[in-house]
């Protein structure tokens, strides 16, 4: 899991990719391929069969442009690993599903503390705001090894009560956006006390929520499920693509798909959690509804609702707000990845949120 950490005037990064350092691995033969994109630029050109290649011995990498210093690459430079929660489980290596081969150390969790990735900004005499991706994102150091005995929701909630006790001693407010919403609230429920907003951007809030839609489901499917989440362009391209009113850019899909090129670890961790959220979704959506709508929730919500949100319909999200007194924007233009899409109109809709007073 990434996320990105503010202190002050916000400015909203419009990707999060999260690339682990490379390895240089000797190659006995290169054979450069060119490959060009439909635009007649050549800065669009780059090297299909790339000079430095890298991998965790499952995937494969290949695709970079040129030698020259990637979005990923810097976007990568401003963060920093955070330590935060206890590794857990049964302390076994991660193997692949398919074959059951131990996988390279980049794909192992680490063996005292879970390492997350965190991009910080600002000030930190203002207050503190924490924006939190959605699924499916690609932005992960490291990968949750699931304990069989305990429900994910519950995992999930307490490494984000460590990581937030790491990045924060005083009142936060959480940004979170899409179906990791459901975790942000249920931790929200029992540290009220920690939180000054709650901002939901797009998250599953009706009935209708409750089915992943098929572009994430086919991820859960059996051998088809193991296949596809490692494809590069079904896992991040289609995923992205398919949510929204989307056109990315070659040099924007190639950030995106390179974490899926250079560990096989990224396409497991995506087939595992569909497969989980596709049995538990209905639970999540309808505990999330009813600690938003009971008597003793008392933080500030609002929930921001990009309207050309293919995955999720906003039928019944206007009366849900309203019925729960919670304050409802909608950003016309937006789609699932609000954030991604009107990123500025995000950061002004924070900010305005920030500047009213605390409820007491």
């Amino acid at each position: 899991m990434a996320l990105c950490f503010f202190s002050a005037s916000l400015s909203l990064p419009t990707r999060h990719p999260l690339i682990s350092t490379p390895q240089n691995i000797p190659r006995k033969r290169n054979l450069p391929l060119i490959c060009r994109s439909s635009s007649d630029s050549d800065e669009e050109d780059y090297l299909l069969d790339a000079p430095v290649s890298i991998g965790d011995g499952f995937s494969f990498s290949g695709g970079k442009y040129s030698d020259e210093p990637s979005p990923a690459d810097q976007w990568f430079k401003q963060g920093k690993i955070v330590k935060a929660h206890l590794v857990g489980g049964t302390g076994e290596k991660a193997k692949d599903p398919i074959f059951g081969l131990a996988m390279a150390g980049s794909s192992q969790a680490s063996t005292d503390l879970f390492r997350w990735f965190c991009v910080e900004s600002g000030n930190p005499a203002n207050q503190t705001v924490i924006l939190i991706h959605g699924f499916p994102s690609q932005d992960l150091d490291s990968q949750i090894n699931p304990n069989p005995n305990m429900a994910l929701t519950t995992q999930f909630v307490d490494s984000l009560d460590s990581l937030i006790n790491e990045l924060s001693k005083d009142k936060v407010t959480l940004v979170v956006q899409g179906y990791f919403s459901p975790v942000v609230v249920k931790y929200a429920q029992d540290h009220q006390e920690k939180l000054n907003n709650l901002i939901l951007l797009n998250p599953p809030l009706t009935a209708k929520h409750a089915n992943l839609p098929s572009t994430l489901a086919i991820f859960s499917n059996f051998l088809l499920g193991e296949i596809f989440s490692q494809d590069p362009l079904r896992a991040s391209d289609k995923a992205l693509t398919s949510c929204g009113p989307y056109q990315i850019k070659e040099e924007v899909a190639m950030v995106y798909r390179r974490p899926y090129l250079t560990s096989g670890s990224s396409g497991f961790a995506l087939n595992a959690i569909s497969r989980s959220m596709k049995k538990e979704l209905k639970g999540y959506v309808e505990d999330m509804r009813k600690i938003l709508g009971d008597e003793t929730w008392k933080v500030r919500t609002c929930v921001c609702w990009g309207e050309r949100d293919r995955w999720l319909s906003f039928e019944g999200v206007e009366d849900f707000c309203r019925e729960s007194n919670h304050q409802l924007i909608k950003v016309p233009m937006a789609g699932h990845h609000v954030q991604e899409d009107c990123s500025e109109e995000i950061a002004n809709i924070i900010a305005r949120i920030l500047s009213k007073p605390a409820p007491i």
